[in-house]
């Protein structure tokens, strides 16, 4: 009998890492560092996850099966140094999607309620 999983709905919302975490695992296996810089040069230096905080969430992730160790090997920037690979699930798929769509539906309740139109407008008067 295989274990029934949860709809992606119900690990949300992720934490802000965890999400750049899927997000980068979506182009293919990385390990931690190549996942922290493809989260800085996503968001052009804004987000600079700290190892700890990296390494927790990829164990959290791991644990809840939206992710998983694929094979340990050298990385293509380092002489011989083996590295732990991380892929996103099927599953892990499925919670990145349903993540976007609920961060999307809160930046269509900002437009709506004018919050990002009274931004703009704000930093046009002071330009």
């Amino acid at each position: 009998m295989t274990a029934k999983r949860k709809p992606a709905e119900e690990y949300l919302p992720l934490r802000p890492i965890e999400f750049e975490i899927l997000l980068s695992l979506l182009s293919g296996e990385r390990h931690g560092y190549g996942i922290v810089r493809d989260a800085e040069e996503r968001s052009t230096g804004a987000v600079k996850p700290g190892l700890g905080t990296l390494y927790r969430a990829l164990r959290r992730l791991t644990e809840q099966g939206l992710i998983e160790s694929a094979e340990r090997r050298p990385a293509p920037d380092a002489e011989d140094e083996r590295r732990n690979y991380y892929a996103i699930t099927e599953t892990g798929r499925a919670v990145a999607e349903a993540e976007a769509r609920r961060l999307e539906a809160l930046v269509r309740a900002a437009r709506a309620g004018g919050l990002l139109e009274v931004a703009r407008a704000g930093r046009a008067r002071r330009t």
